[in-house]
């Protein structure tokens, strides 16, 4: 891990906040459906000294105060943050019911994690579920379940978040999103029939938006979800191999190329469930084409799915057989199973993540309260050792400046906890004062380097 060096004054000017691009630009449309939103900003102190003349004791303790004032904002300051992390939390809140995104930032020497000022935000709808971040660092997408919408903020330089703009989903029910330098995909729990619902449920789909680059001071927006021409729809549908049962999405992964995305799904038509994953090939212009061979089997009810950085490799958790399966990622976007899979987890695997530099994967069990590190190597995948966590972890990230620390969400723990990873051994140490408080149920994690730089994929 190497970090550059600055000198105290450039540390103690980099703690001056920036504010959002464009700032008049910012909207808060409300939909029909939804009603939306607000948002808040940080706050920081500042200490004046009065005038007067103070005798020699006074002045003594003054100036040992403002020392430790002064050495309280080197320290803190925003140099020694290597990452901000968002956390989202599935509670409602306010008068909006809407979720909250709880803001960590990670400080570079010991990975303790604690939120800045003003944290939490609103998510500025209700049930957020899943969020990513834009390829440059500058836009957190959230999405909000109940109210069937992707609501876009703008990252300050302080990791504040600005809502910018929302969209409504093709389908009903968003669930998981992903993102590339050009496009935004999210899978919908069903898609936009009009006799859907939880009553009467349907099969669910994958929308795709174009993003639009960012131009001077404004930043991305979304396009109109692209139409698939064979169904004549802003939507293409996850179709059970018989056509008729029921399909279940429940995550989604664009490899680190862009070329292909996948997602994970079950039929609930059947008992066991039967896993499945449907590939889709992305074109030039952002349209799917179903890869040859996809759906591909995935044990009993896939929960996680991660990709590594080359795209060759793709690891999916199965949470009804507790395993993690493994697959090569061919030239075509075909996966062919490798051998060992699946690799044994704890009691109900619910997440996976790969380490985008260094050769390992980790893996969330839910009911055992642990991570299972696993090294890699040609895909196959051996175990580290758990390391426990809070109660019912749901999401895992890693930091994307270092690839240094690791980081869980515990749903019904309502915390996060923080570890240093071994770039060397794949082993896990309890970052400092780990485990850190999060608001209730928290859902998924996402993370920027600070000021945008650092060695994480790019995407």
């Amino acid at each position: 891990m190497k970090f550059n060096k600055t000198s105290q004054l450039q540390r103690f000017q980099s703690c001056s906040t920036r504010e959002p691009r464009s700032q008049g630009a910012f909207s808060s449309p409300v939909s029909p459906l939804t009603g939306l939103r607000s948002w808040g900003g940080s706050k920081y102190r500042l200490l004046r000294n009065q005038k007067g003349r103070l005798n020699s004791g006074t002045a003594l303790v003054l100036a040992a105060a403002a020392s430790l004032l002064a050495a309280s904002l080197l320290t803190a300051c925003s140099t020694l943050t290597v990452d901000f992390v968002y956390v989202t939390s599935s509670t409602a809140a306010g008068v909006n019911n809407y979720g909250l995104i709880d803001v960590f930032e990670i400080d570079s020497m010991s990975g303790k994690m604690r939120q800045i000022p003003s944290s939490p935000f609103p998510s500025a709808g209700r049930l957020p579920v899943a969020e990513a971040v834009s390829s440059d660092n500058q836009d957190l997408f959230v999405v909000n379940e109940d109210d069937n919408n992707i609501v876009q903020f703008v990252i300050g330089s302080d990791g504040k978040l600005y809502p910018f703009n929302t969209v409504n989903t093709p389908g009903i029910f968003p669930m998981a999103v992903a993102a590339t330098k050009t496009n935004l995909f999210v899978v919908d729990t069903y898609q936009p029939l009009p006799l859907c619902s939880n009553a009467d449920p349907c099969s669910g789909s994958i929308a795709v938006y174009p993003i639009n680059a960012a131009s001077g001071s404004n930043p991305i927006t979304l396009g109109t979800p692209l139409t698939n021409n064979a169904v004549g729809a802003q939507y293409w549908p996850l179709t059970a191999p018989n056509g008729s049962d029921i399909i279940v999405p429940t995550t989604v992964n664009v490899v680190a190329s862009g070329a292909y995305v996948f997602v994970t799904a079950y039929d609930s038509s059947v008992s066991p469930h039967v896993g499945y994953i449907y590939g889709f090939s992305v074109g030039s212009g952002g349209t799917l084409s179903a890869i040859s061979g996809s759906p591909f089997a995935a044990g009993g009810q896939p929960t996680g799915i991660a990709s590594d950085s080359s795209s060759t490799y793709l690891y999916v958790t199965d949470f009804a057989h507790n395993g993690v399966l493994a697959y090569t990622i061919g030239s075509s976007g075909a996966l062919t199973t490798i051998s060992g899979s699946p690799f044994a987890t704890g009691n109900q695997p619910s997440a996976v993540v790969v380490d985008p530099v260094y050769p390992y994967v980790y893996v969330t069990n839910a009911i055992d309260a642990t991570v299972t590190a696993y090294s890699m190597s040609s895909g196959v995948l051996t175990s580290l050792g758990n390391y426990t966590v809070g109660t019912d972890p749901v999401a895992i990230g890693i930091d994307p400046s270092t690839e240094h620390f690791l980081f869980t969400a515990n749903f019904l723990g309502n915390t996060v906890n923080g570890f240093e990873l071994s770039t060397t051994a794949g082993t896990l140490l309890d970052s400092q004062f780990s485990p850190y408080t999060a608001s209730t149920n928290p859902t998924a994690v996402a993370a920027i380097p600070h000021k945008g730089g650092g060695a994480g994929i790019t995407k």
